[in-house]
């Protein structure tokens, strides 16, 4: 791949292209936001500039419910040899982009499942992409140079290519992103009128929980939009749990011993179903989830200790698997969770407790 171009200069069209800027390739930057495309041009993404031919891939980086009349323009114009894109649904799309005569053999679907809570150039990196699943969804129409160019382009940004039918891409991301994403914001809106009191006590699972729940509503309506019959299938599923669940918690309330118990069942069963599910989220490297040790290690807030922590870590020669950071209230200090091999804790433990860490284990 020698030239490419990205349509539409948000958080992933940016990331996109200087991904592929840094390998060599020259990128085009068009957008309908001047200031954005000024702005991933002066971050050293691409040229502000039309290619005189039409360039290798076009990456159309714009909202789902766009994608259809975006490819029909830039296919008009020859803007490039082949097209992709990096909407998060695929079915919908594509149904448009038929309906609407463009080139099906010159198109390919794709989703790259990576991102940040920030939106805009600004927030755009160049390994955003790294190790990361680049779903590609190819329809019977798609042309083989069309499909190894997007697969050039995957590797090019570092990710890892996973071919899916349109269909299962959608139920897959309503089950694993975009149902999440509504259950995150559902437990956020708890928060939104909570004593000041009670949010003060707000943990690490809280944080977890509500994490992804800051992201950007306008781009969500449009992605929702175009996956809602499988999001919602996802979450009346999770609305008939919630109601046995709630029958569960009033039966545990019960003065009853005998409705305690039929409480105790269905909240033991629920959280059995819980940890299998848990446990099929693939660990490392995509291999099988392992079961780690939390070493607690009370850590002050000033420049350097997290280095000297994890310099402290090397010296006992232990790798660090996962890593967790709760700041404390009222405190300068935060308790660093680090995830090692259970195999491997006591010896850790009793290191960093011999240089001076306060471990809480």
């Amino acid at each position: 791949m020698r030239t490419a171009a990205v349509v539409g200069t948000g958080l992933i069209g940016t990331s996109v292209a200087l991904a592929l800027t840094s390998r060599g390739v020259t990128v085009y930057l068009r957008d309908h936001d001047k200031t954005a495309v000024q702005t991933a041009a002066a971050m050293g993404a691409g040229l502000d500039a039309a290619p005189a031919e039409p360039v290798d891939l076009a990456v159309l980086a714009v909202p789902p419910g766009r994608i259809a009349e975006t490819l029909r323009q830039v296919q008009e114009s020859r803007l490039a040899l082949s097209y992709t894109d990096v909407a998060s649904v695929k079915e919908q799309p594509l149904a448009e982009v038929a309906a609407l005569g463009c080139d099906l053999g010159r198109y390919i679907g794709g989703h790259p499942l990576a991102g940040r809570e920030r939106s805009g150039p600004l927030a755009a990196r160049g390994d955003l992409f790294e190790g990361r699943p680049w779903v590609l969804t190819p329809s019977r129409e798609t042309d083989t140079e069309t499909l190894n160019r997007a697969l050039e382009m995957v590797s090019l940004c570092r990710a890892v290519p996973v071919v899916m039918k349109p269909r299962d891409h959608d139920h897959a991301v309503a089950l694993v992103s975009h149902a999440p994403h509504l259950v995150s914001a559902l437990m956020a809106a708890r928060l939104e009128h909570a004593q000041d009191t009670d949010t003060r006590l707000a943990g690490q699972g809280v944080r977890d929980v509500t994490r992804i729940a800051g992201s950007d509503p306008r781009l969500w309506i449009d992605i929702l939009g175009a996956n809602a019959d499988a999001v919602a299938d996802v979450l009346a599923g999770l609305a008939g749990d919630l109601d046995a669940v709630v029958g569960a918690l009033r039966s545990l309330a019960a003065d009853d011993a005998a409705k305690r118990e039929v409480g105790t069942r269905g909240i033991e069963a629920l959280l059995r179903r819980g940890n299998a599910g848990h446990a099929r989220i693939p660990g490392k490297h995509g291999e099988p989830a392992a079961v780690y040790e939390a070493i607690p290690v009370v850590v002050p807030d000033r420049p350097g200790e997290l280095a000297r922590l994890f310099a402290d870590v090397g010296r006992a020669e232990v790798n660090i698997e996962d890593i967790r950071i709760d700041h404390a209230q009222g405190r300068p200090a935060g308790l660093v969770e680090l995830q090692v091999a259970p195999q491997r804790a006591d010896a850790l433990t009793l290191a960093l407790r011999n240089s001076g860490w306060t471990v809480q284990r």
